[in-house]
């Protein structure tokens, strides 16, 4: 007889193990369809555990799991504007943004439904989570200007950058992610430059920084 292969040891996993293995899982669900979509049941069958297990760990059920799951992306997705300062500004925001695609690329009905709101599984600490990311990602950028007291031209102008970022997100997703993503990528690092060159007229500081930037390139 062929001796039989040795069956592997069972490994109990940890708390931040087992806790990582359901946000996994439910990630990977929310990355394609709406979080209303989404149940327990689902979660514990792409886990592999059963529906009292993930309650174990997540008390709150279905809303609680959403708003970890949700930190986790927003972490994510903070870390994707989080570039080393070398090299010209325009290539450094070029390489954020392709980490900010290919998320948005791959969390594509998650992503949508996170944005555009009005999912029942929105509230004030969602939105919050959202905002955060907003505002990691204008302090990055600010931080690559290198202006340590920007001021409300500046700030606004980042700001309404990275709603437009958002906004051309979703419309790619509409549009079958079209064009190429290296192609948007492009086109919203020209955008960027172009509302600076705006508020530079009635702004000085940013004036004064548009300057630095063409100087760089």
């Amino acid at each position: 007889m062929t001796p039989q292969a040795p069956t592997p040891a069972y490994r109990r996993l940890s708390v931040e193990e087992r806790r990582g293995q359901l946000l996994d899982a439910a990630l990977s669900l929310f990355a394609h369809r709406p979080p209303e979509e989404v149940s327990l049941d689902d979660v514990a069958e792409r886990a592999g555990v059963s529906r009292p297990l993930v309650y174990r760990y997540f008390p709150g059920g279905k809303q609680q799991l959403y708003e970890a799951a949700l930190r986790s992306a927003a972490d994510e997705l903070r870390d994707c504007f989080d570039e080393p300062r070398e090299g010209p500004l325009l290539a450094r925001l070029s390489r954020a943004l392709d980490r900010y695609l290919a998320f948005v690329g791959q969390h594509d009905a998650g992503f949508s439904a996170l944005l555009r709101g009005g999912s029942v599984a929105e509230t004030s600490r969602a939105s919050a989570i959202v905002d955060g990311v907003r505002r990691a990602a204008a302090e990055h950028i600010m931080s690559h200007l290198e202006v340590t007291d920007p001021g409300p031209r500046l700030r606004m102008t980042v700001r309404m950058w990275i709603t437009a970022v958002e906004a051309a997100s979703l419309i790619w997703l509409d549009e079958d992610k079209q064009p190429p993503a290296e192609e948007l990528r492009d086109w919203l690092v020209e955008q960027f430059a172009a509302t600076l060159s705006v508020t530079a007229r009635r702004d000085p500081q940013t004036d004064a920084l548009v300057r630095t930037l063409a100087a760089d390139t």
